[in-house]
């Protein structure tokens, strides 16, 4: 049994880009494999990891995967990643799989019963030729103890190779986006006292329910600490870890630490290699990156609010899966959206005008750079280019067809785009996504008389975004703002919009009850062009993207949406996350409020004695139970402004819908 412990001559820059070359790596049955050279942000080469020359040709072989490493898997390769590595089939450990005897397999899969009964079920059979056997988490010994009985047992010793933990047991989406898996499924729901077939349980609801049993919260805390350690291990640098007192982010961090140090002194004991480097790099204790460990109900608003970011705006309006979103009309597709796609890399995090904007662009580029290749060859059309004959040798013949393939990979991208951007227009228009946000950003400015007015008002909002938008007030006033009549007064108003106000029930109780921390109220940036009377730069992307959709908007809806929120754009504020991460990392930039707060956290150091009260080199992982996508851009904000390479996620990535459904049930289980 051994652990998979390779780590790159150099460190990777993220987390997304750590597990892809742990992935690549056991895909080469465990051998290091060697980053080949960055593409370029712009999109004309995505960004590709292979197997080095001199390790010769790849050695073909079969994948086989359940369903959470093929989550894990899917989110960061696509399957011509598999084919250049070697990978020809990937089947699933529990479908009906023929012999192929002459073939190696390898086996990335979750450590359970089920699973391993499965392996030597397989191994009996003599399915492969060989078998590497990976694990996306350490496997128990029980269970190692069950596969050795059955390997004993049947003699099939000599058809295994390996047997690696890989400590992979986590998502992740983007570049510094990591998300946890999700807690396995049970018969009966903690929230819901009618559970359907499908419902699958989340870390906060189990956390949160009064119906959990101490035995499911412990079990939980371990599941979450096991699947933090596997993100520290597969970036391996050692964290100073900082949590607050009192809850389960202080018990998480204390295992997280525990499962540190134990793997520090085993490796220190035995002669085989690490998976954390004692001094990597030089780093000193001051340079080490901080973990910090909160919980989700340190700060709700981020989950509830209406954000104006491309991926809050996908996040909310669209389904999405991982890194899939699909859009339903005007017919149902599934998209994409990864580290591969340059305009999603690139325009995720920007306020969507200015997405418009840069679609807009980037068409423009698009046919300036197809009508130099039609020009050239003297075709009419790009798509005519490989009917061309090259036997005249022409340099520039040559040239179009190796700039085609290229051309159209960022063409089909575009589309992609514009579809999806067409749809979140269509939902800003029907559900007044941009009144929402207005409101919100100026949440601090309402009243209990202003926020009943919108609800009265013949607006476009759902009853749940009312709701969110009630949430959002309420968890953004000061205690005791809101009297028990007036909130008496916005629950009947939500009755009457059919809105279900048990989650509303639930987050006041919940206030009662916690620490939780209301958004600061300080002064906040406002981003260039969000003044005057002109609209500012980022809003011409809606007109350029308008009049490509005139068709869709012949009644002049987009002019009128335009108008409604022509003054406005996102500020540049910190969330309570990064604010308390600067608190830790650096005291001269932050508030007294912020050092407050933060002054009682543990602080675990796992390789040292040293506690260092300030980080100011380090870079920052950060961890909290149930993560969305508009604190991504919060994130990705600060850390561009501070400079620190920033990794942040939890548990879960909400929607906000999907949260507020958590909320509802929590409250219909606390009466």
């Amino acid at each position: 049994m051994t652990s998979n412990a390779l780590k790159q001559a150099t460190s990777p820059n993220t987390v997304q880009q750590a597990q892809t070359n742990a992935l690549l790596s056991m895909l080469n049955l465990n051998k290091p494999i060697e980053p080949s050279p960055s593409a370029v942000s712009s999109g004309k080469a995505p960004t590709t990891l292979k197997v080095p020359a001199a390790a010769g040709p790849p050695i073909w072989k079969i994948l086989v995967l359940d369903q959470e490493t093929k989550d894990i898997l899917a989110t960061v390769l696509r399957v011509q990643d598999l084919r250049d590595i070697g990978v020809t089939l990937h089947v699933q450990l529990h479908s009906s799989r023929p012999p192929l005897p002459d073939v190696p397999a390898v086996y990335f899969v979750s450590p359970t019963l089920a699973n391993i009964r499965r392996i030597a079920e397989d191994l009996g059979k003599g399915l492969y030729e060989s078998f590497h056997f990976n694990f996306s988490e350490p496997l128990p010994r029980p269970l190692l103890e069950e596969l050795a009985a059955a390997v004993a047992k049947d003699g099939t010793n000599e058809y295994i190779e390996q047997v690696v933990d890989q400590y992979l047991s986590f998502i992740a989406p983007s570049g510094s986006l990591y998300s946890l898996l999700p807690p396995p499924p049970t018969v009966s729901s903690l929230t819901s006292s009618q559970p359907g077939p499908s419902q699958q349980l989340s870390s906060y609801a189990i956390l949160n329910s009064p119906s959990s049993t101490e035995d499911q919260i412990e079990n939980e805390i371990e599941r979450i600490a096991s699947g933090l350690f596997s993100v520290v291990a597969t970036m391996g640098l050692v964290p100073i870890i900082r949590a607050p007192r009192g809850n389960a982010a202080e018990m998480i961090a204390k295992k997280v630490e525990t499962k540190i140090r134990d793997s520090i002194i085993t490796a220190s004991r035995s002669q085989g290699s690490a998976l954390f480097s004692q001094e990597p790099g030089g780093l000193s204790t001051l340079q080490r990156p901080l973990l910090l460990v909160l919980d989700r109900n340190i700060d709700l608003v981020p989950v509830l609010s209406h954000g104006w970011t491309y991926q809050a705006l996908v996040s909310d309006c669209l389904e999405m899966k991982l890194n899939r979103v699909t859009v339903a009309s005007p017919q149902k597709k599934a998209y994409d959206l990864d580290a591969k796609d340059f305009f999603w890399t690139k325009n995720a995090a920007n306020p969507f005008p200015q997405v418009a904007e840069d679609i807009d662009t980037e068409l423009n580029r698009y046919k300036q750079d197809a009508a130099e290749i039609t020009r050239s060859t003297g075709v009419s059309d790009v798509n005519d280019i490989s009917q061309l004959d090259l036997s005249a040798n022409a340099s520039h013949l040559k040239t179009a067809i190796t700039q085609l393939p290229e051309l159209t990979a960022r063409k089909a991208t575009l589309d992609t785009h514009m579809n999806i951007a067409t749809a979140l227009l269509e939902e800003i228009k029907s559900r007044g996504l941009d009144e929402l946000f207005s409101t919100e950003e100026a949440i601090n400015k309402q009243s209990v008389a202003t926020v009943l007015e919108f609800l009265k008002g013949e607006g476009k909002p759902t009853p749940v975004d009312k709701l969110r938008l009630v949430l959002v007030f309420y968890l953004s006033s000061q205690d005791n703002a809101i009297s028990n009549d007036d909130v008496a007064e916005l629950e009947a108003e939500l009755k009457k919009q059919g809105a279900d106000v048990a989650a509303f029930d639930y987050v006041r109780r919940l206030r009662e009850v916690s620490r939780m921390i209301v958004p600061s109220v300080g002064a906040a940036t406002p981003v260039p062009g969000a003044q005057g009377g002109g609209g500012g730069e980022l809003f011409k992307g809606f007109s350029s993207l308008g009049n490509r959709l005139t068709d869709r908007f012949k009644e002049g809806g987009l002019e009128n949406l335009i108008s409604g929120v022509r003054n406005f754009l996102p500020t540049n504020k910190l969330c309570t996350v990064t604010r308390l991460a600067e608190a830790l990392m650096d005291s001269s930039a932050a508030s007294n409020q912020s050092l407050q707060e933060t002054d009682e956290y543990i602080m675990l150091t796992p390789a040292r004695r040293e506690m260092p009260r300030q980080l100011r080199g380090a870079g920052a992982t950060l961890s909290i139970y149930g993560w969305h996508r508009i604190c991504c851009g919060w994130c990705g904000e600060w850390a561009s402004k501070t400079g620190r390479r920033v990794t942040y996620g939890g548990t879960e990535i909400w929607d906000p819908e999907g949260f507020v459904s958590v909320l509802r049930d929590l409250g219909k289980g606390q009466t």
